[in-house]
């Protein structure tokens, strides 16, 4: 789609080049930005021009630019345990290929849909943002808490997402994913993934069926009346076209159940 009431692009190079003049949008990829019009901007701000590395190992776990394209996620291959929920996840997003190559982890995570495929992966790894504010000075945040409903967010005007690290506790994790749609190929109506760590700690989030990130954690791996009762416990399962709250609630408790079982074999 055409963005008629743009009328100015800057490539961001530094720092700097991110304070945003009156009207100014930050474009990441862009699949979002153009899907709609954007009546109230007048320029764009290219984030991708920063030059950040897309994936980075570091002594902590795995930092995620908030530019890298949802398709350099599924490829990566870093030896972590974890590793199959980025593809996994990648393919709850309803987007084609092209999508993949443009869409980026930072922009599904700042358009906050209740949906948005790299905030169940992020939330469900205990991701946690670097955001960058207009003053010069930084701050972090779980992705769990940065994501504060469907399409909202806690990132105040001026606020630029840098980055998402990833903890090697939880990338060093047995994992469990499921994920259900109405349709085939439909948006999901709800994604549930567990983690398992070898100390005995189990970690379960529930997203899509819910407007933000649900996360449960315990010391040692729940029963199952115990999940069930905790899962149907959780708060915002919602009903719109493509799921009642009732519907996604108990598929939530079902594919919770189904991981437990898969990640205590």
């Amino acid at each position: 789609m055409d963005l008629h009431t743009v009328t100015t692009y800057r490539a961001a190079r530094t720092r700097a080049d991110l304070a945003l003049a009156p009207g100014e949008r930050i474009l990441g990829g862009g699949t979002w930005l153009y899907s709609e019009p954007q009546v109230d901007a007048t320029g764009l701000v290219d984030l991708t021009t920063m030059g950040w590395p897309s994936l980075e190992n570091t002594t902590t776990g795995l930092r995620i630019a908030a530019t890298c394209t949802i398709a350099e996620l599924a490829a990566y291959r870093g030896g972590w345990r974890a590793e199959p929920l980025f593809a996994q996840c990648a393919s709850a997003l309803l987007a084609s290929f092209k999508v993949w190559n443009v869409a980026t982890v930072g922009g599904n995570i700042c358009r906050a849909f209740a949906a948005g495929a790299m905030v169940s992966l992020c939330a469900a790894l205990d991701g946690v943002a670097e955001v960058w504010m207009p003053d010069g000075d930084a701050y972090r945040i779980p992705v769990a808490d940065l994501v504060t409903g469907n399409g909202t967010t806690s990132l105040r005007p001026g606020e630029v997402l840098r980055a998402i690290d990833l903890p090697a506790d939880a990338l060093t994790a047995l994992t469990g994913f499921r994920k259900i749609a109405l349709a085939e190929l439909g948006r999901s109506g709800a994604v549930v993934i567990g983690r398992a760590h070898d100390d005995g700690r189990a970690v379960f989030t529930v997203t899509a069926a819910t407007l933000r990130p649900r996360v449960l954690r315990y010391d040692t791996m729940p029963d199952a009346s115990t999940l069930r009762t905790d899962i149907e416990a959780l708060p915002d399962f919602y009903t719109d076209p493509l799921g009642s709250a009732d519907w996604r609630r108990q598929v939530s408790a079902v594919f919770a159940d189904e991981i437990r079982q898969e990640l205590a074999a």
